[in-house]
């Protein structure tokens, strides 16, 4: 009897892709929206499902939609809240991986009757350790390391051992309507969409200061919680070299910029 794999669709090439290959090797595959929470966004979600069904009628496998909407409104949204709150960045993949794509939805694919999960993922897979992928300027391996062992062996990542021109080429030949779609950018399910409009729904603005390296002022911002380290603000010193994040002081409100002379200051001993 044929190994039954769920396949998490996302509409997008490297799922169609990942389908496409687990069929010819011979598996019974389904093809599976994960459906999240989408708040007042104007997402691409239902275009997104649409591509995902094409894809699934060209390949003639079922096509089924998985509600996770509740699951990812408290795991992921609710948690981005709460760390900007805090004066941290969030890292919402890798809990929308942890929690919806390796929590929801393995376990209902199970339920299911499902022998394997599998996803676009650019990682490789060598019994239960998670390796680099092929290509690794699309490796994902960082944003899975929160996987266990038990969720690990029910897990397939077909796509891993090869490049993203590779993945396309073969959406090509196999004529998937994915196969010059481009890349999502944004945040797991949501997709690309403005932070600082989203947070002030959550979160009330306080101006503070913006000082340099030398603690002078050098600015306003809105709240340190809208900003990371790292990020360029919207200051330039003179002949309009501009500034970068460094530090920020949540307590006092204070943002700390330095600019890429003092590259130094942006490293850290920990993280």
């Amino acid at each position: 009897m044929k190994k039954k794999v769920f396949v998490g669709m996302s509409g997008g090439v490297d799922s169609s892709v990942t389908a496409l290959l687990l069929k010819k090797q011979g598996y019974d595959v389904v093809g599976c929206f994960i459906k999240g929470w989408y708040g007042n966004f104007d997402c691409t979600w239902k275009e997104d499902r649409r591509d995902a069904m094409r894809v699934c009628a060209k390949l003639d496998i079922p096509f089924i939609t998985i509600d996770a909407e509740k699951e990812y409104k408290k795991e992921v949204v609710d948690y981005m809240i709460r760390e900007y709150k805090a004066g941290r960045t969030p890292n919402p993949d890798v809990m929308c991986n942890r929690y919806i794509k390796f929590g929801v939805f393995l376990k209902k694919a199970l339920e299911m009757g499902a022998d394997y999960i599998a996803t676009g993922h650019y990682v490789k897979l060598n019994k239960n350790k998670l390796l680099q992928a092929k290509d690794l300027n699309k490796d994902q391996s960082y944003f899975l390391w929160t996987l266990t062992q038990k969720q690990l062996k029910y897990c397939l990542f077909p796509i891993g051992n090869l490049t993203k021109p590779e993945v396309r080429e073969i959406a090509r030949k196999n004529n998937l309507s994915t196969a010059e779609k481009r890349d999502s950018q944004g945040v797991c399910f949501i997709g690309e969409f403005d932070i600082m409009d989203f947070l002030k729904k959550y979160i009330k603005p306080r101006k503070g200061k913006v000082i340099n390296l030398e603690n002078k002022i050098v600015g306003e911002h809105n709240g340190v919680n809208f900003y990371t380290i790292g990020q360029r603000h919207g200051l330039s010193r003179g002949g309009g070299i501009p500034y970068y994040i460094v530090a920020k002081d949540a307590k006092k409100n204070l943002l700390i910029v330095a600019d890429k002379a003092d590259e130094e200051k942006f490293y850290k001993k920990e993280v």
